[in-house]
């Protein structure tokens, strides 16, 4: 089969995939959640693109609400009062419709922010290993939890810390050194097979 041949296959499947979750969620969203560096954003994105569905960055929104940089908040205000905005803001999303989310690393860790997840939507945790996760971080210098004397120690507590929380998403996905594309595609599938029974399970209708 020629290389456009199966371009054109790839693209009947995935719109086939994309049918099936559409309808499974029912105007609910999917929720992108896992830590820093992982690769919310760029899948996010890419997914937008494969399922028609808006895509909506928290963090963006979190600094637009405020007026100011995650990176200021945390400066002037602590992180204890970035995390009430944050909350406040993705509480202000999933009721605004449909859309695939992209959340802060720390957001899944509020039990409030879970529930609102859970009920408005399916969750995905994009996990990856430290020594990944540190050559993607160390790309941008305006993360304030790893502002530390070793960020790679920092980030490592963090993942003990999170990664028992974020297991508790609907579906889990490993964010590997590949492309975007490739793990897009993987989100896409693996939501096609199990977002029906997910759907059957909560009720949705």
């Amino acid at each position: 089969m020629s290389t456009a041949s199966t371009q054109e296959v790839n693209r009947a499947v995935i719109a086939d995939r994309s049918s099936t979750i559409r309808r499974a969620l029912g105007g609910r969203s999917i929720v992108l959640v896992g830590i820093m560096g992982v690769g919310k954003s760029t899948i996010g994105k890419r997914l937008s693109q494969y399922l028609d569905i808006p895509f909506v960055d928290a963090d963006k929104e979190i600094e637009k609400a405020a007026g100011m940089s995650i990176e200021d908040i945390f400066d002037q205000f602590g992180e204890e009062a970035f995390r009430s905005g944050e909350k406040k803001v993705i509480k202000r999303l999933m009721a605004e419709g449909q859309k695939i989310l992209a959340t802060g690393g720390g957001a899944f860790m509020n039990e409030d922010i879970r529930s609102d997840v859970s009920h408005g939507g399916v969750s995905v945790w994009l996990n990856a290993d430290l020594e990944i996760l540190m050559k993607r971080v160390q790309r941008r210098a305006n993360r304030p939890l790893l502002k530390t004397e070793d960020p790679e120690a920092t980030m490592q507590a963090l993942l003990d810390e999170r990664n028992p929380i974020y297991a508790l998403s609907d579906i889990h996905i490993e964010s590997r050194t590949v492309s975007r594309d490739v793990i897009a595609v993987e989100v896409v599938d693996v939501l096609a097979q199990r977002l029906p029974s997910i759907a059957e399970e909560r009720g949705w209708s």
